[in-house]
């Protein structure tokens, strides 16, 4: 684990730099959909209002954040409640040196606690990067929408990806809240298990 780098849960006060990284893949690619970069009030208003059920997580290297994941419902209705989305970010000055894998390490950690059995993740495709790295942390590539969405000039297609995190009894025990996981006892070490993927000098 490199002695600089910490995961952490995100706050408020993350939330200017959190748009700094995110704003790129706003303005410049499609992998996002969002064509306006959003608001420091409203990364905060997201980053709250995820935190009342579902982590949002940020990774340190010396102090600054280079990266950021988070989970949250994939669709309202409480038949999905044990399914989440995810969604990541790395700055481009962090790419490929395992922030990533920490922070999904880190993530598939703390959903796995809460009781969450699969995690799915939507990507923009063609985007070889991004389908190598989902297909190492052990992702299975369920289904594409061709030209389902149309940003950047362009009809876009989207994949859709899961991830088992636990097996599924019969009659499962509903999800715990985040922030009920957050006063375990070893919560510590549960948030920062990705640290030891890092690949820092």
């Amino acid at each position: 684990m490199a002695s600089d780098a910490l995961i952490r849960v995100a706050t408020p006060a993350d939330a200017a730099t959190v748009r700094d990284i995110y704003a790129p893949f706003c303005e410049s690619t499609a992998v996002t959909f969002e064509e306006t970069v959003p608001s420091v009030a409203e990364i905060t208003d997201r980053i709250e209002s995820t935190l009342e059920r579902h982590p949002w997580l940020v990774c340190e290297i010396a102090g600054d954040v280079v990266g950021y994941a988070y989970a949250g419902p994939l669709r309202k209705r409480r038949a999905y409640e044990w399914v989440v989305e995810l969604s990541i970010y790395v700055a481009d000055s962090a790419r490929r040196t395992g922030v990533g894998r920490a922070l999904y390490e880190s993530l598939f950690a703390v959903l796995e606690r809460q009781g969450i059995r699969d995690a799915y993740a939507v990507t923009t495709v063609p985007n070889p990067e991004t389908e190598r790295f989902h297909e190492r942390m052990g992702f299975e590539r369920l289904v594409d929408f061709p030209g389902i969405g149309y940003t950047q000039g362009e009809w876009q297609d989207v994949a859709w990806w899961r991830r088992p995190l636990a097996e599924k009894p019969a009659t499962p025990e509903r999800p715990r809240s985040f922030p009920t996981v957050r006063e375990d006892d070893d919560w510590e070490s549960l948030v920062r298990s990705g640290e030891d993927v890092l690949e820092l000098s």
